[in-house]
C-alpha cells in the first residue's frame, strides 16, 4: 500500500518540524512544505503551531498559505490542527482581538481563568466523545501534553471529540468530519499521542 501523502503547512513560524518526524515514524509520507501545490495535492494536510495566535495568523498570511489552508480544511481531506493550528481555525482569539481566524469553525478562542496558573503546561486527561475516531483505542484516562494559556471555545458543542477541565472545561479536540484538531500536542505525547496520530494515518489511508 502507498504511504499516504501528508503536507505539514509550513509557514515560517517555530517549530514545526516534530510533527512531522512523528507522522514519518508512522509510515506516512509527511513532507513540511510551503508549496501551495503540494498542499493542494496532498492527500491530507496538517497545520501546526506554537506560540501566539496573532503571530501565527500573521505568519500565514505573509507566507500566501491563508487560502489554500482554509480550503484543505474545509474540502473534505483528512485535516489536523495542532496546538494553535486548532485555534486558527476559529473565528479569533482574546489573545490577539484585532487579528481574525481561519473562520473554518465558529467560535472563538479565550483566555483560561485566573484561578489556575497560566499556561498550562504539562500532563492531563481527556474525557473522550463517545464515538469519536480521532479518540478511538485511547487508554482511560488518557493522558495528553499541553502548552497553552488560550482555549477553544467552538459554538457547536457536537463538534467537540474531547474535553479537558482546567479552571473550566474547554474543547482539547475537535471533530467535524475529517477535519480534526487538538489542543494538545499528541506529537509529545508519547505512545498515547502516537495511538492518536495513528489514527489519523488510518483515517487518511482509508
Amino acid at each position: 500500500m502507498t504511504a499516504p501523502r501528508i503536507a505539514v503547512v509550513d509557514y515560517g513560524i517555530g517549530n514545526l518540524r516534530s510533527a512531522e518526524k512523528a507522522l514519518q515514524h508512522l509510515g506516512a509520507d509527511a513532507a513540511l512544505t510551503s508549496d501551495s501545490g503540494v498542499i493542494e495535492q496532498a492527500d491530507a494536510v496538517v497545520l501546526p503551531g506554537v506560540g501566539a495566535f496573532g503571530a501565527c495568523m500573521r505568519a500565514l498570511r505573509a507566507s500566501g498559505l491563508e487560502t489554500v489552508t482554509r480550503s484543505a480544511a474545509t474540502d473534505g481531506r483528512p485535516f489536523l490542527g495542532i496546538c494553535i493550528g486548532m485555534q486558527m481555525l476559529f473565528d479569533g482569539s482574546d489573545e490577539t482581538p484585532d487579528v481574525a481566524g481561519l473562520g473554518v469553525v465558529p467560535g472563538r478562542v479565550t483566555l483560561l481563568p485566573g484561578t489556575v496558573r497560566r499556561p498550562q503546561m504539562g500532563w492531563n486527561t481527556l474525557e473522550i466523545t463517545t464515538g469519536s475516531r480521532l479518540g478511538a483505542h485511547l487508554p482511560d484516562p488518557a493522558w495528553l501534553y499541553f502548552v497553552h494559556s488560550y482555549a477553544p471555545e467552538p459554538e457547536d458543542a457536537e463538534a467537540v471529540a474531547a474535553w479537558c477541565d482546567y479552571g473550566r472545561r474547554f474543547a482539547a479536540a475537535i471533530e467535524s468530519g475529517a477535519l480534526w484538531a487538538t489542543q494538545f500536542h499528541p506529537e509529545k505525547s508519547g505512545a498515547v499521542g502516537m495511538r492518536m496520530l495513528t489514527n489519523f494515518v488510518e483515517a487518511v489511508a482509508t
